[in-house]
Parts: structure tokens; sequence; C-alpha cells
């Protein structure tokens, strides 16, 4: 008889057919020396390649494993989502189904949790992308640490380790614009990290794109922050005393030389900042009506297509 899982190791995967026989077999070495009940969830998110086939190979070959196709592509943050959700042990271990994340430190994770964290992160030893992705994934996190409030937002990554019960903090959230390092937050406020090794992807080319980054962190802001609100106010009342300012000025000059103050072009900028400031906060204004009018929408995080778990009642 097969013990419960104690740990739950959540993969989103998208076109990943490649790497998924691998990484499962270094999973299983790794967690046969702990002795250590787990399981292992895949959630297909949508791959338009045979990945959801080799999972189902995989699920016949390993007792451990499970998994989930979602109806089309949600993003790595939702399918995410739905894998801890349906995570059954006591604690979830994160991580990509790339190769670079080395299943060998999870019991460093895992050990480093049981000292009284909510959440370990496995902080790369060195970022192993190009330079504008670098940029672009330090800038996210300084987008994150001001939606969390913690310091470790500057060392979070996918590979993450956390207590199953933090989920119950999020368990009504139904939004469509996830982000799990937010929503931890939710439900924990010990967070620390590690470095880890993060070795080079040999296997396909990274879906997650400069322009994913960009959105993440615009979503991240407008979805779980009202700093660009605050921003926006800030520079309102900011502008207000540059006009105010701009005001003073020609009454001063009319009052001392007796004529208004000449020149088109500064009349020109003066209007141009601030209606470039006006618009700019309409737009800010106009990205948290679009996601209210998503949320009363009621768009789920994700949709379940089939399950491993059907599969196999099916074929019995």
């Amino acid at each position: 008889m097969r013990l419960p899982p104690d740990v739950s190791i959540v993969i989103p995967c998208y076109c990943s057919e490649q790497s998924l026989p691998q990484l499962t077999s270094r999973i299983q070495k790794t967690m046969s020396v702990s002795e250590v009940p787990f399981e292992v969830v895949f959630v297909d998110d949508g791959s338009p390649d045979g990945t959801w086939n080799t999972i189902l190979e995989l699920t016949r070959q390993y007792p451990f494993a499970r998994g989930s196709r979602l109806m089309r592509n949600y993003g790595q943050h939702n399918a995410l989502l739905c894998g801890i959700r349906a995570a059954r042990g006591r604690i979830i271990v994160t991580m990509d189904d790339d190769l670079q994340n080395p299943p060998e430190e999870i019991p460093r994770l895992l050990s480093k949790l049981e000292d009284g964290y909510d959440v370990v992160y496995g902080t790369p030893q060195k970022e192993a992308h190009g330079f504008l992705r670098n940029i672009a994934s330090q800038v996210t996190k300084l987008v994150l640490q001001k939606s969390m409030g913690a310091v470790t937002a500057r060392n979070v990554s996918a590979y993450r380790a956390f207590h199953t019960r933090l989920r119950d903090a999020f368990a009504e959230y139904r939004g469509s614009f996830v982000s799990i390092d937010v929503l931890l937050t939710w439900g924990g406020a010990r967070f620390t990290a590690i470095p880890v090794k993060n070795d080079p992807r040999t296997i396909g080319a990274s879906n997650y794109t400069l322009y994913k980054l960009i959105s993440h962190a615009l979503n991240m802001m407008t979805g779980f922050s009202s700093a660009p609100l605050q921003l926006a106010s800030l520079m309102g009342f900011l502008f207000t005393l540059v006009g105010g300012a701009t005001f003073l000025y020609v009454i001063a000059s009319y009052l001392l030389r007796g004529s208004p103050v000449q020149g088109f072009a500064f009349l020109a900028s003066a209007i141009a900042i601030f209606s470039g400031a006006q618009l700019f906060a309409l737009g800010i204004m106009g990205e948290y009506l679009a996601r209210i009018h998503a949320r009363t929408m009621d768009r789920p995080s994700f949709a379940v297509d089939s399950t491993t778990d059907e599969e196999k009642q099916d074929a019995g």
C-alpha cells in the first residue's frame, strides 16, 4: 500500500515533451534517497506538441506521477495555481520543466523549510539568461517587492518550497491575473531564500519572453497593488505645484516688467507636460478598470480539460 505523499512537486509544463522524462527520473533518484513519500503533479499548460502524451506515459511508468491538462495556454502562474490546488502533500515544491532547476536541490529547500519558514526560494547562483531577460527579471522583482512588501521578493524564483496550508489563504481567489508569490504572502510572513545551482538550458528554448516578463510585472502592479494609483496621485500633486509656480512667475513678471511672459514654446511645453501627466494618470486608471471588468466577467484562473486520473479510469 502506497503511503500518502508528504511532498508534492508541482511542475507547469509547456512544450516540454523532451525534458520531462529526464526530469522525472532525476526527481525519483533524489527523493528515493530521502525516503520521503512524494508525488509529482504535472500541469500541461495547453502545449501544442506531445507534452500531454509524454505526461500520460510518465504516469503509467511512475506511480507517484499525476497530471492535468488545461483547455488552453493560461500562463505559468495560472498553471501553477492549478497544480497547487491539486497537490495532496503537506509541503509543496514548485519548479520549472526545463531542467534548469536541478531536482537534486530539493532536499536543501525542504531542510531550510523545516527551520520554521513559511516559504523558501531557491535563488539561482547565476542567472543563465540573456542580458535583456536578466534586466527585465530584475525589474519584475522590484515590482514584486512592492507588491509583496517583503525584502525576500528580490530573491524569488520559480523554484520554491512552502507549506501546503498557505493555499487556504487564497482558496477563494478566482481572478484571471495570478501571481503565486503575491498570493503566498496572503497566508505567510516568514520568507527566506538559499542559493541553488541553475543549470543552462540544453533542450528547447525559453517560452518566457521579455514581453511576458513585462506583462507579468504590469499585471502584478495593477492586479495586486495600489502603488500605480498612488504614483498617479503624486504626479498630479507635483504637476499642480509646477503649474502654480508657473502661474506665480507669470503674474510676478507682469507686475515687475509690465508685460506678460513672451514665448509660444514656453506655453506649448507647459501644456504638453500637463496633458501628458493627465493621460498617464488616465491610463493607469484604465488598467484598473480593465481588471475590474475582467473580475465582473468572472473569468476563471484556469480550466482543466482532463486529468491522468480520468484517463486511468477510462482505461480501466
